[in-house]
């Protein structure tokens, strides 16, 4: 199954649970009585429900809070918390304090401070024959 298919399936099985039938003119009444920004077609509900779109993160987090639910869970489904841990502690485990220094001050860095250094160390790798 794929990804936006699985949304779609949390995303019903979610308002049904709350009470509501998951059919686009329920979501699109619900939703965008709740949406702080544009309103959204049913037709673009709709594409949620059938898996063919997976909505943006501050489309998701509303869903999440009107059906009571936590965003990782529509978007991800119950393992997105095990995933994140498991690559946490790899990373934990493959570099050392230098390394995560490094990184942390990295990601510090102004986007387009980090673009640059991105660049430098991509453009240093060539030059030693390293694959990127």
């Amino acid at each position: 199954m794929t990804e936006k298919l699985e949304f779609s399936k949390r995303l019903k099985e979610s308002m049904v649970k709350a009470g509501y039938q998951p059919r686009a003119v329920v979501l699109e009444r619900e939703f965008n009585s709740r949406y702080w920004g544009a309103p959204v077609t049913a037709q673009g509900l709709r594409r949620w429900l059938l898996g063919e779109v997976i909505p943006a993160q501050d489309k998701l987090v509303v869903l999440a809070e009107w059906l009571k639910v936590e965003p990782n869970f529509l978007r991800y489904g119950t393992g997105a918390g095990e995933k994140i841990a498991d690559y946490q502690l790899i990373w934990k485990t493959q570099f050392g304090h230098q390394e995560q220094e490094v990184f942390d001050v990295f990601l510090s860095l102004p986007a387009e401070h980090r673009k640059i250094l991105r660049e430098v160390i991509l453009n240093y790798a060539k030059g030693c024959n390293v694959k990127t």
